[in-house]
């Protein structure tokens, strides 16, 4: 076993905690010490299932090692004919089957496009079926938790289906680690939509964006909250932009949480009021022609901000 001198950043103690598994931290170590992933389960004496689920932890939390990614596949999958759903109807009971636990879930009757979608989801994306079967049921209780009254498309749970396929989510152990990240991610951003206020509508993509990027940053609440009444004070109101700009900073300056916010901020605004402090004090031998000059330009530099 590899035992090289081991380095974990802060946002990956912040991830590796988050997930409260123990078994994906102990891989994750165990991978950064420079060993091969596919040795993990003998080495560290996990059984398959464990190591399957703790595997599929990290993959969800981005500390997977790149090079062992699965390839893409290709984004337009064959084009599947009716004689082709006839066929696997007659041929698969495990294909019967599936279509008639998603018929249960959905509230409806397939339609010829809809099988040929879903047989695309088994023959095409290798997709086992057990695993799709949940892939609809998480669909339809995202659907409904987004505030839509009706259950989703096919072609709605064929897009979520290609991202499963693209992250090798293919195991019932990755499909519930999956669905367990995407769950504390919308806990984390519906916790930020309240402290930001914002009720009774979805954000937009834009701000949806910029939200997501700053969870990525891993802030802490306290942190957020003080971003949000900075940016509240300085503008009259939430403007994105502003705030991502004090959010970078602190992020450039490795200060995540609220205390640390507090103790060591040189954001954009310390750094303006000492610059100003320093303009005005090398002014006092200009004359007031001068003075005056350097004063409109500041004044107009922080209206631009």
């Amino acid at each position: 076993m590899n035992t090289k001198e081991l380095s974990l950043s802060q946002t990956e103690v912040h991830k590796l905690l988050a997930s409260a598994s123990g078994d994906a931290a102990l891989l994750h170590l165990y991978i950064k010490c420079g060993n091969d992933p596919k040795s993990a389960g003998t080495a560290l004496g996990m059984s398959g299932a464990r190591y399957s689920c703790a595997a599929a932890a990290l993959r969800q939390l981005g500390l997977w090692p790149e090079e062992t990614q699965l390839p893409r596949p290709a984004n337009a999958p064959p084009q599947y004919t009716e004689t082709d759903v006839l066929q696997a109807m007659d041929s698969s009971q495990e294909f019967r089957l599936l279509v008639g636990e998603v018929q249960r879930v959905l509230g409806r009757i397939l339609t010829t496009e809809e099988l040929k979608i879903l047989l695309s989801f088994r023959n095409y994306l290798g997709l086992p079926a057990e695993v799709v079967g949940v892939l609809v049921s998480y669909c339809k209780e995202r659907a409904h938790r987004r505030g839509s009254s009706r259950n989703p498309s096919l072609r709605t749970i064929e897009k979520e289906a290609f991202q499963w396929a693209e992250q090798g989510i293919n195991t019932l152990e990755e499909a519930a680690a999956y669905m367990q990240a995407q769950n504390a991610r919308y806990t984390r951003m519906a916790s930020l939509m309240r402290l930001l206020q914002i009720s009774g509508r979805n954000l937009t993509p834009a701000e949806e964006k910029y939200a997501q990027s700053w969870l990525d940053m891993d802030f802490d609440d306290e942190a957020l909250q003080i971003a949000y009444e900075k940016t509240c004070l300085a503008t009259g109101g939430m403007k994105w932009a502003y705030m991502n700009r004090i959010l970078t900073s602190w992020h450039q300056q490795n200060l995540h949480t609220g205390q640390a916010v507090r103790t060591g901020d040189k954001g954009p605004a310390r750094t303006a009021q000492a610059q100003t402090q320093r303009v005005q004090a090398g002014s006092a031998a200009l004359g007031e022609f001068e003075r005056n000059a350097i004063a409109r330009m500041m004044r107009e530099s922080q209206e631009e901000e």
